[in-house]
């Protein structure tokens, strides 16, 4: 494993999620973003982000378990409690 991987954080991978489903830049996401108010997220693309996080982290994640009115920070708790390294 590369020393690049191995200090990517959770919250720079969901933001990389973000940015191939929303096509927007890392740094434009905000700890306290709302997913809907904030980056005005709709639900074909909260189905991808769904997605791409059960893939990227390999936790298992209800339907309607990541919802729009989460915030960036709220979804970085879920990952953590489900064990998302």
């Amino acid at each position: 494993m590369s020393t690049d991987q191995q200090t990517t954080t959770i919250e720079q991978r969901i933001k990389a999620i973000f940015n191939k489903v929303l096509d927007i830049a890392p740094e434009e996401v905000k700890p306290d973003d709302k997913l809907d108010a904030s980056l005005g997220i709709d639900s074909t693309e909260m189905v991808e982000i769904s997605v791409g996080l059960k893939k990227e982290f390999g936790v298992p994640i209800a339907d309607n378990e990541i919802k729009k009115t989460h915030t960036f920070n709220e979804i970085v708790g879920i990952l953590r409690t489900k064990g998302a390294r």
